[in-house]
């Protein structure tokens, strides 16, 4: 059967992709007049049968794209706040660690354990630490450049990408992905997340634009890169390009040979490196796979969500390119049925196959009870590409219904599809576009307020009272999962300190002093989440104190704002407060609307009015 989707696509010839066009030939100099004067007319006829489709080529260019790629991405490592604690406490705090020598440890980095890789972090971490060396810039300006340089790496993968999806689908796709694409707030999110799964999906979707130029060699060491150095289960991503090289194209020689290579070039040094940082020989990939699927409780003890998480999920950051993603399976099987075929397909694959890693990937992860948002991330470039495969398809069904009631012809002269549906495309790209920027929007309003707060140290460090020779104890209780990380201390003499709270899980605890800190089991760490006492910190020796003024109190989660014999508010910014705002304008932001369904509370920082020195 052949591929649905290469059914009346436009510019389907490589030839013609008006990426790699190359400018008209010359007339022939050494030819007479009279054959000069034929060619021309002929080439006249030529362009006036393709004028409108010229018209329809407009795309941008490659350098153009990236180009705004780069912008989107740097703005996402400006302005995103961390939405997930895992990457703050799993990833920033132990970069810290590497970069400036403390840090908090969580039971993942415990030699007992060791589920994560110190390998991954030091390719974020080697370039930080040159930066501090060399210029010895305040701790803050270390995270945003190592979020400008996830910005920028995300940004390359996606210029790949889109290179190969006007090769392989189109230049129409290719321009809806773009769009779809810079204005997704998922990618806003995780494009600069310090994240396994966010690294999983620069080089997980380099190995499909790989796959999809026929790089054979190029997407399996990308598959390893992202499932050794990324996260193990990137490996789904590779599952198709396995199966069409062993299985259609038979390429065993090339198969085997690259992933031998791959993994002696990545897995050998990276064993290297962790077992010399844990003090045994460690292959991270393997235990967090045992740990996840091998274990009786798994990650399920961290809790677990109803499918309806992973579709609202998808809404909120993909609105309604997330929907037409999930339909469309049945839409180009809609389209096989409806829409002739006018010529034989020119794609390398079968859509059956090259979208095959993302509803794999949605089988599988929507089938595990433990659902977090950033498990998703691998794939978000692909969901901008079903959407956009969706809109293609909806506008060449709309055009084959259209010429059917008004009887037009559809001869290989006739009008093209485009030229009558280009409406249902800007339409989605306006609400798409329009959606996200809400959205993001929204984010930064109601969540980025611990980010900002933090920085209300720097006022703190600059005053006379400060000593750089004095610990200085901040405080956390309720919120500790709002921290933003150590980077936003402004010295290496701050220390975050956890208070006694409602919350009954495990938290994490500091790197020991001295050397081969990371090869040293703290006793209290457990992969069971259970609390343990010797985590918190006496409130009396606490300096300042990081907390959500909500309304709600409790005996353990008291208002410390109001004790006023104690703290001053050196700073205080609004913070959304979920349960008193509307479900709807919580989500999208909607000027002279939204403030009327929302509700705020004080995120304050509090300075002890009498620092005790030590």
């Amino acid at each position: 059967m052949a591929p649905p989707a290469a059914r009346q696509r436009y510019n389907a010839n490589k030839q013609e992709n008006a990426l790699t066009r190359k400018p008209p030939k010359k007339l022939n100099s050494g030819a007479s007049k009279k054959e000069n004067k034929k060619l021309g007319a002929a080439k006249k006829n030529e362009n006036d049968s393709t004028a409108s489709l010229d018209k329809r080529d407009v795309v941008p260019s490659v350098h153009t794209a990236f180009k705004t790629f780069v912008s989107a991405r740097l703005c996402s490592a400006i302005w995103a706040y961390i939405s997930d604690c895992d990457e703050t406490y799993n990833y920033w705090e132990p970069l810290n660690y590497i970069i400036n020598g403390h840090g908090l440890q969580t039971w993942e980095y415990s030699p007992q354990f060791a589920l994560r890789s110190y390998t991954y972090l030091l390719l974020q971490g080697v370039p930080g630490w040159i930066y501090q060396k060399i210029f010895h810039p305040s701790p803050v300006l270390i995270f945003y450049m190592v979020r400008c340089m996830l910005g920028f790496g995300c940004a390359v993968m996606e210029r790949f990408m889109y290179k190969s999806i006007c090769q392989e689908f189109g230049i129409h796709i290719g321009r809806l992905w773009l769009i779809f694409q810079l204005f997704s707030v998922g990618m806003f999110i995780s494009s600069t997340a310090l994240l396994p799964s966010s690294f999983a999906m620069y080089f997980g979707c380099s190995a499909l634009a790989a796959w999809w130029t026929q790089k054979y060699p190029l997407a399996i060491f990308f598959v390893a890169i992202a499932s050794l150095l990324g996260w193990p289960f990137a490996g789904l991503i590779g599952v198709p390009i396995a199966v069409d090289m062993l299985l259609r194209k038979r390429l065993f020689r090339t198969f085997f040979i690259w992933a031998g290579i791959s993994f002696a070039t990545i897995a050998i040094p990276m064993i290297v490196i962790d077992s010399t940082y844990f003090g045994k020989i460690t292959f991270a990939p393997l235990n967090i796979v045992l740990y996840n699927v091998f274990t009786n409780h798994g990650p399920n003890i961290f809790g677990t969500e109803p499918l309806s998480y992973y579709l609202v999920n998808g809404y909120l950051n993909f609105n309604i390119v997330w929907l037409l993603s999930l339909i469309t399976p049945i839409m180009l099987i809609i389209d096989y049925f409806v829409v002739p075929a006018k010529s034989s397909s020119t794609l390398n694959f079968p859509r059956y196959i090259t979208l095959a890693p993302f509803y794999l990937w949605l089988l599988v992860f929507f089938a595990q009870p433990h659902k977090e948002e950033r498990f998703l991330f691998p794939v978000y470039p692909l969901i901008s590409l079903c959407g956009a495969i969706t809109v293609d398809v909806f506008q060449r069904i709309f055009f084959r219904l259209k010429t059917l009631i008004v009887s037009m012809k559809n001869g290989s002269s006739g009008p093209h599809y485009l030229d009558h549906t280009m409406f249902i495309a800007i339409l989605i790209m306006i609400l798409s576009t329009l959606t996200g920027l809400s959205r993001v929007f929204a984010l930064y309003r109601n969540y980025h307020a611990p980010m900002d707060l933090m920085m209300e140290l720097t006022q703190f460090k600059a005053s006379p009272q400060y000593r750089a020779d004095q610990i200085y104890n901040v405080c956390i209780g309720k919120d500790w999962y709002r921290y933003p990380g150590s980077f936003f201390f402004p010295a290496q003499n701050f220390r975050l300190r956890f208070l006694k709270s409602e919350f009954k899980g495990m938290l994490p605890a500091y790197y020991a002093d001295g050397e081969n800190a990371t090869q040293i089991a703290h006793p209290y760490f457990n992969d069971m989440n259970k609390e343990d006492e010797r985590m918190y910190f006496p409130y009396d020796d606490c300096h300042f104190l990081i907390d959500f003024d909500e309304g709600k109190y409790t005996d353990l989660e008291p208002s410390y704002s109001k004790r006023t014999k104690d703290w001053t508010i050196m700073k205080s910014l609004p913070f959304l407060i979920q349960e008193k705002s509307h479900r709807f304008y919580r989500a999208f932001y909607i000027p002279f609307i939204t403030d009327n369904y929302t509700s705020y509370g004080n995120f304050n920082l509090l300075k002890r009015k009498k620092i005790r020195q030590s």
